[in-house]
């Protein structure tokens, strides 16, 4: 059985290979093993769209060239297509190593029988520290007075009253989502004395009150939170959930802060609020372009802070990436149900044989 390692320069191929090596030999197979490695560029080069997926590393000829007589296949960004699909008709499942197979073209996957799975929580901690880093980094303007000491300029009037930060011990933080990053970020905030409020319409009121935090509605959140911080996930029903009417109903001299996805906010209010100070202070990881261009508006706008979508980006999620995707590969090789199936109408108990092209 071939397995190709598909990494990048983040999930590396030799770490996908050490977790699969690990996870394998606690049940070992009863054919033989064979690995291969690829290397995508991403993130020295920027992913992207591939075909007929939207992020991806890589190109559709380089992985049919990869995958030859590949069954299993385990990435982070590589992209699978209906092209990629239909030249390789002897693969039989990809592991995808981020929270979701957005690599993937699903419908694609399923017609031909390939089973797909992805890593969900990957990065939860890395995402959770960074969030509560960006939030920090605008309520006391750091960001913003390293630059100016770095300039020759000593900004002793941030001192000011108008001017000093805000404290997030006796704050209240609103948080747009509470899955496994939003909890962790709640977690923290609890420890530093902030009361939380939380709005997500998914989220059982049982796992709230257990976690000591509020659950509202999201219009309550945003009036009561001198601090916001987006963890949903971006779908078609939450593209602009925080749009201009929505802004709107924050304090004035809230701190909003975005390290989820940046189709959850409307982007071009923004620097209209932070130049009059209706918004005190705005910290990003994403943006509605990705890199921002150069005469993007928010370059210039008063108190923003910015990150070049990195909150993910630790030592530590590159390798719970590759244990969480070597896990399922150890399940579907065992014929076990997977953990995280992406589309789990494939089954996943057969890996004799090749599939059709069907």
């Amino acid at each position: 059985m071939r397995i190709l390692a598909a990494g990048d320069h983040f999930v590396r191929p030799d770490l996908l290979r050490a977790a699969l090596t690990a996870e394998l030999a606690k049940a070992p197979a009863q054919r033989t093993t064979e690995f291969t490695e690829l290397t995508l560029p991403w993130p020295h080069e920027p992913f992207g769209p591939v075909g007929t997926v939207v992020e991806a590393s890589g190109t559709e000829d380089m992985m049919i060239e990869a995958l030859e007589g590949a069954r299993i296949c385990v990435t982070q960004m590589a992209p699978f297509t209906e092209k990629v699909f239909a030249a390789r008709p002897e693969l039989r499942m990809v592991a995808v190593s981020r929270g979701g197979p957005v690599n993937v073209d699903l419908p694609a996957a399923t017609r031909h029988g390939v089973a797909v799975s992805f890593a969900p929580g990957r990065n939860a901690p890395a995402a959770a520290e960074f969030a509560i880093g960006l939030m920090l980094a605008g309520m006391r303007r750091i960001t913003t007075a390293d630059a100016a000491l770095k300039n020759g300029v000593w900004r002793g009037d941030f001192y000011a009253y108008e001017e000093g930060g805000i404290e997030l011990d006796g704050a209240t933080v609103g948080l747009v989502g509470y899955g496994a990053i939003g909890r962790i970020v709640a977690r923290v905030l609890r420890a530093f004395g902030a009361r939380v409020l939380v709005a997500d319409p998914y989220t059982d009121p049982t796992t709230t009150r257990a976690d000591g935090v509020e659950l509202v509605e999201l219009d309550d959140l945003l009036r009561a939170s001198s601090v916001v911080s987006l963890h949903a996930r971006l779908t078609p029903e939450t593209h602009h959930l925080i749009d201009a009417a929505r802004l709107e109903l924050l304090p004035e001299g809230a701190v909003l802060v975005n390290s989820a996805r940046g189709g959850l906010l409307d982007y071009a209010p923004l620097p209209e609020l932070l130049r009059t100070g209706r918004l005190g202070a705005l910290a990003l990881d994403v943006y509605d372009v990705e890199p921002p261009p150069a005469d993007w508006p928010l370059h210039d706008a008063p108190n923003v802070v910015t990150a070049p979508h990195l909150a993910g980006a630790t030592r530590q999620t590159a390798h719970r990436a590759a244990a969480i995707t070597a896990a399922e590969v150890g399940r579907f090789v065992r014929g076990e149900s997977l953990a995280h199936p992406a589309n789990p109408e494939v089954s996943t108990t057969a890996t004799a044989g090749s599939r059709s092209r069907s």
